[in-house]
C-alpha cells in the first residue's frame, strides 16, 4: 500500500474539516455543487465557505457575497466592474489567510481564482483549480501561473491532458459531471409533462445566457428570430429558462417591452428540462452548449461581445469554433454566429429545419461524445480533493 492510500485510509469521515470554494458562476456553482455532495458523504462534520450560488448554497456553504458579483464576461466589460471585483478578492483572500482552510478550490473563473489561490497557496494552504482555463484556446502562456498557483488542476475535457504533461503540472482528467447526470437517452415525453406540453407541439427552448449583459444583447434578436420561424410555424412554442430570479425578472421586463407576436412562456425550471422538452434550441455561447448537446439537441449557437472584445479575441482565440460541441468533435456540428451574424433571419434560417425534422445523425454523434465524457465526475474530483488532503508537505 502506497503512502498515499495509507494516509488516506486514516482520514476518518468525522473529521472537522475547514473546505474552501468559490465558485463564479452559475455552471460552476452546478459543478461544484456535484462534488461537494460527495465530499459531504466522506467528511460529514465538514465546512463549507466561499462564494457560491442556488446549488452551493443549498448543500450548506457559507457564500461571502453574492455569486452574480462575479459573473462579469468579456475583457472590456469586466473594466466596469473592477473596483468591486479587486475589493471582493482582496476580502476573500484575508478571510481565508485569517482563517486558513484544509484545501481551497476554485471553481472556473480563473481571473479572480487564480489570484486566490496563488496568495493561498504561498501561505501554505492547498489549493485546486476545478476546470482547467482554456489555454487550449488562448494564452497558453497562463500555464505558468496555473502551476504557481495549484497542487492540481481537475480537467473536464480530455483534449487538455497534452498541454500539462508538456509543462509538468499536476492535471488529473475526471469527465464532465453532466455527462454524468444526464441520460444517453432523454425522456423528452417526461419533461413535456412538466410544461402540459403535447408530443406534437413544436417546441424552441431559448437560452440567451445567465448574465445580465447577455440576456440585454441576444434577447431581442432571439425573440424576433422565433417571430420569423412562427410564420411557418403558427402554433410554434417558445420557452425560456431564467437562471435564477434576478434573469427572470429581466426577461420579464424585456418581453413587457418587446411584446413578441408568438407563445413566450419564462420558466425557473432547470434549463436542462426545457432543453430536453424542446424540439430545438437557440443559444448564447458557453458551458449550456455542451449541456444542449448532452440533451441530444440540434442547437443554433450565437453570441455577442463588445467591439473591442471581438478585435482583442480575434488576435488572440487558437480553435477554430467556439462552441464546445464543435471543439470537442474538432468539426462543425452546430451552426455558429457570431457579431454581426446575429440576427434573426439568419437564426430562424438556420432553425428552420430543426423544428420541421430530426437529425438523426447529429444525434447519433451528440451520443458517442457523450460518452466519451462520462466518467463519474463528481466521484473522481472529491477522490482526487481527498488524495490531495492526504498529503504530506514533503510530498508536494
Amino acid at each position: 500500500m502506497t503512502t498515499v492510500e495509507s494516509l488516506i485510509d486514516k482520514i476518518t469521515s468525522d473529521k472537522p474539516l475547514r473546505i474552501g470554494i468559490v465558485a463564479g458562476e452559475a455552471s460552476g456553482d452546478v459543478l461544484a455543487a456535484g462534488f461537494v455532495a460527495v465530499l459531504k458523504k466522506m467528511y460529514p462534520n465538514a465546512s463549507f465557505e466561499g462564494i457560491g450560488g442556488k446549488h452551493l448554497t443549498a448543500l450548506g456553504l457559507d457564500s461571502l457575497f453574492d455569486m452574480e458579483e462575479l459573473s462579469v464576461m468579456g475583457l472590456v466589460e469586466v473594466l466596469k466592474h473592477l473596483p468591486r471585483l479587486l475589493h471582493i478578492r482582496k476580502t476573500v483572500i484575508q478571510h481565508f489567510l485569517n482563517k486558513p482552510p484544509d484545501i481551497f478550490i476554485g471553481v472556473d473563473a480563473p481571473d479572480f481564482n487564480l489570484a486566490v489561490e496563488t496568495k493561498l497557496k504561498k501561505a501554505g494552504i492547498k489549493t485546486v483549480h476545478y476546470i482547467s482555463p482554456t489555454i487550449w484556446a488562448w494564452r497558453e502562456s497562463r500555464i505558468h501561473k496555473i502551476a504557481r498557483a495549484t497542487n492540481l488542476v481537475l480537467g473536464i475535457f480530455p483534449f487538455e491532458a497534452s498541454i500539462y504533461r508538456q509543462y509538468k503540472v499536476p492535471y488529473q482528467y475526471v469527465g464532465h459531471t453532466m455527462a454524468d447526470s444526464i441520460p444517453l437517452v432523454p425522456d423528452q415525453s417526461g419533461k413535456r409533462t412538466l410544461f402540459a406540453l403535447e408530443s406534437t407541439d413544436k417546441v424552441l427552448a431559448l437560452l440567451p445566457g445567465s448574465r445580465a449583459r447577455e440576456v440585454d444583447t441576444l434577447l431581442p434578436d432571439f425573440i424576433k428570430a422565433a417571430e420569423l420561424l412562427a410564420l411557418s410555424l403558427p402554433a410554434l412554442k417558445v420557452l425560456i429558462p431564467a437562471a435564477n430570479e434576478a434573469r427572470e425578472r429581466q426577461i420579464k421586463l424585456l418581453l413587457k417591452e418587446l411584446k413578441p407576436v408568438v407563445h413566450v412562456r419564462v420558466t425557473q425550471m432547470s434549463a436542462r428540462d426545457v432543453m430536453i422538452a424542446a424540439d430545438a434550441v437557440l443559444l448564447a455561447s458557453g458551458t449550456a452548449t455542451l449541456e444542449a448537446m448532452l440533451c441530444k439537441k440540434p442547437m443554433v449557437v450565437g453570441y455577442k461581445m463588445s467591439a473591442m472584445t471581438h478585435l482583442i479575441m480575434r488576435r488572440l482565440y487558437k480553435p477554430d469554433f467556439f462552441s464546445l460541441p464543435n471543439i470537442l468533435a474538432n468539426e462543425e456540428l452546430v451552426p455558429e454566429l457570431l457579431q454581426e451574424d446575429v440576427v434573426p433571419q439568419n437564426m430562424a434560417d438556420k432553425l428552420r429545419p430543426m423544428l420541421q425534422s430530426q437529425p438523426h445523425a447529429l444525434i447519433s454523434r451528440f451520443t458517442q461524445l457523450h460518452k466519451m465524457l462520462q466518467l463519474n465526475a463528481d466521484e473522481q474530483a472529491a477522490r482526487a480533493i481527498q488524495a490531495l488532503l492526504a498529503r504530506t508537505s514533503s510530498d508536494e
